[in-house]
């Protein structure tokens, strides 16, 4: 059957005719042998770590270690030069060594541009890669060979002679090898000349410079070019190339001189041209070689094996490390081994991981266990969830205008806000200083869904920034609710969930200084002088910028603060085997006289025969005088030891009425 080379599938172009076989081809030979298709061709996939793996020599040493044979590279500065000097016909400057840590050129004069031998030809094109010419054809094939992209520049074409590696300047053009005009930025490192732009480094050079069946002078270029450098710009002009996927992974610098002397020596054996003695070369600082220490014993108690310490060396020499005394010196092509397990890791690979015994843990084992503070937040959201609040869960980061739906001054701490560098969008922009934003923006979704009732919490973090310093993290506890109760139903929630944290003497003081809060329907929340945090209803402005149609009620509690003053400690207490006294108090006091200001007085007494004490009712009419309420407390007295007496009780309430009366001006009723 007549068949072209397309349709046969020995070459990605389009064919113009049939493949013609020579005259003097037997018949009934094997197509595949006649062709040259019999090379065995093994594809690997290589992680990104490894880029010393990404070419036949790296395979090869690989091979090598894995098999036990031995493995060399040959001698790639066996050919001949002439004896003009390099650094007379071209020159070389890097202007930012961070871009470009080193930079070696050979000129090869006499080039005769014409086709490669088919042995190469076929090598490129079994590895994915089309032959254009020899001089192309060489740095694509020592690319293949040693990892280490190459470029070739028409010297004649370079103004000055002079290859300036620097920072690309934004909005500069360049057309490219695809004759495509590409608009450059200073993020890219640009390959130029005297005049302008020549290349764009690690991805793809210029038309300008390219080399041509004209060419007769050539400059080959073997560099080291910044991968995260190489990378972006691969990216921003949508061109990944085969030398732009191994730059960016990070090369050896010492790997250029062997790549550089192949190619010239390919030139000399192909008869492409005449390479000029010497090697341009500038560099910068380049890093040493990492010497780790050398710990035999560690690595086996690490790996779980016992490979003896001769063993060790043989498979790490087999990898081209070297073992000197008690240090492993790693090779420079290896960036990816950083530590000791790193060492034992090569070891272990090479011996093989199907040898390590398995074993039994002989290690101590403990119980995993809750911290105290992690203790502490699940008896929180057990509480809450047992009033029947539903926990919900929201962005720490938010818009820097909830701040102002909650009418939060503009001089509070809560705009000191911590910033994101990368925010998807404002309404996203910063950390939060507050959780009752967050709290008012889910009852506010629960509320146009005409859901009738939320009681809500959660149990998250807020971000105050301090500056240079680490900014201020603190847990918090917010709860908010609407539909379901009022002030003292969420006030009967907190207290609930600070008896049960252990949470002893809690002070509500009232406020009206909180903008968020409505101004007779708040408080501040105290235990220990500390000020665990507020409650109360929003503002009705508050639940207007919500666009909430109902009273909301809002907490926000300190989760230190609460954890430093609970004791979740359960002690035991028996029941007492001696009878209680009680006595009934009803006392007249001014109106803005506070229940609190009442408990204060008892709370001296607690711990000794007064037991406890309960508020049971609050009267106002007109017989007890204008601005004047009736307050009515249950008091109970009870001894561990013994019943009490009358004169017992007396004596303490006695010292309870002379407080009520000049602490807070009560009278008997």
């Amino acid at each position: 059957m007549f068949c072209s080379t397309d349709e046969l599938g020995i070459s990605k172009e389009r064919a113009t005719g049939i493949l013609i076989l020579p005259e003097d081809t037997p018949i009934g030979v094997d197509a595949c042998a006649l062709l040259g298709l019999d090379e065995k061709i093994v594809e690997f996939e290589i992680t990104s770590n490894r880029p010393d793996c990404m070419s036949i020599i790296g395979l090869a040493r690989e091979t090598a270690a894995t098999f036990g044979y031995d493995f060399s590279v040959a001698d790639p500065t066996d050919y001949e030069k002439i004896p003009e000097k390099a650094e007379d016909n071209a020159k070389v400057e890097v202007l930012d060594f961070d871009l470009c840590q080193r930079f070696l050129g050979k000129v090869v004069k006499n080039v005769k541009i014409g086709p490669s031998p088919e042995w190469m030809q076929k090598r490129l094109a079994a590895c994915g890669i089309r032959a254009i010419n020899n001089i192309v054809d060489i740095t694509n094939y020592v690319m293949l060979e040693y990892g280490q992209p190459m470029h070739a520049y028409d010297l004649d074409c370079v103004a000055g002679k002079k290859i300036i590696v620097r920072r690309a300047k934004d909005g500069e053009i360049l057309k490219t090898l695809d004759d495509q005009d590409r608009t450059l930025n200073s993020s890219m490192i640009c390959i130029s000349d005297e005049k302008g732009a020549i290349g764009v480094a690690g991805v793809i050079g210029g038309a300008n410079s390219e080399v041509t069946e004209k060419t007769t002078t050539v400059l080959f270029e073997a560099a080291t070019f910044n991968g995260t450098a190489v990378r972006r710009a691969a990216k921003a002009l949508g061109m990944r190339t085969d030398a732009s996927s191994l730059f960016e992974k990070g090369l050896d610098p010492y790997n250029l001189d062997g790549a550089i002397e192949r190619a010239c020596q390919l030139i000399a054996k192909m008869g492409a041209g005449d390479v000029l003695e010497g090697t341009i070369e500038v560099k910068g600082t380049l890093k040493e070689k990492l010497v780790l220490p050398f710990e035999p014993e560690r690595m086996n108690a690490f790996l779980g094996m016992d490979i003896s310490r001769n063993e060790m060396i043989d498979i790490l020499t087999s990898l081209e490390f070297k073992v000197e005394g008690d240090k492993v010196i790693v090779p420079s092509f290896r960036g990816d081994i950083e530590s000791m397990a790193d060492i034992a890791e090569e070891v272990a690979r090479i011996y093989g991981y199907d040898k390590i015994p398995t074993t039994l843990m002989d290690t101590a084992v403990t119980c995993g266990g809750r911290t105290p503070e992690q203790k502490a937040e699940a008896k929180i959201k057990d509480v809450l969830v047992s009033d029947g609040f539903d926990e919900i869960i929201t962005y720490s980061f938010t818009d820097p205008k909830e701040n102002e739906l909650l009418s939060i001054p503009k001089d509070s701490e809560k705009y000191s806000f911590v910033k994101i560098l990368n925010p998807l969008g404002e309404e996203n922009s910063v950390m939060r200083t507050t959780m009752l934003a967050s709290m008012c923006e889910v009852l506010k979704t629960n509320y146009n869904k005409r859901i009738p009732s939320a009681s809500l919490f959660e149990l998250g973090s807020i971000y105050i920034n301090k500056g240079e310093t680490l900014p201020d993290e603190r847990k918090t506890v917010a709860i908010g609710m609407y539909g379901c109760g009022d002030f003292y139903d969420l006030k009967g929630t907190i207290e609930n969930l600070f008896d049960e944290m252990g949470i002893k003497k809690v002070k509500y003081v009232a406020t009206s200084n909180n903008a968020t809060f409505h101004p007779g329907r708040c408080a501040e929340i105290y235990c220990k002088d500390k000020k665990i945090g507020v409650m109360g209803q929003t503002h009705p402005t508050v639940a207007a910028n919500y666009k909430i149609n109902a009273e909301v009620y809002l907490a926000e509690l300190d989760f230190a603060t609460i954890f430093e003053c609970g004791d979740l400690k359960k002690t035991y207490k028996p029941l007492p085997k001696f009878p209680a006294t009680t006595r009934d108090i009803a006392m007249v006091v001014e109106e803005d006289v506070c229940v609190a200001d009442i408990a204060d007085i008892f709370e001296k007494e607690m711990g000794g025969i007064l037991e406890s004490y309960t508020l049971f009712d609050i009267y106002r009419g007109a017989q007890l005088g204008e601005n004047k309420k009736s307050v009515a407390y249950s008091l109970a007295f009870r001894a561990s030891d013994r019943t009490l007496t009358d004169d017992e009780v007396n004596a303490v309430m006695d010292k309870i009425l002379a407080g009520l009366k000049n602490k807070v001006g009560a009278d008997l009723r």
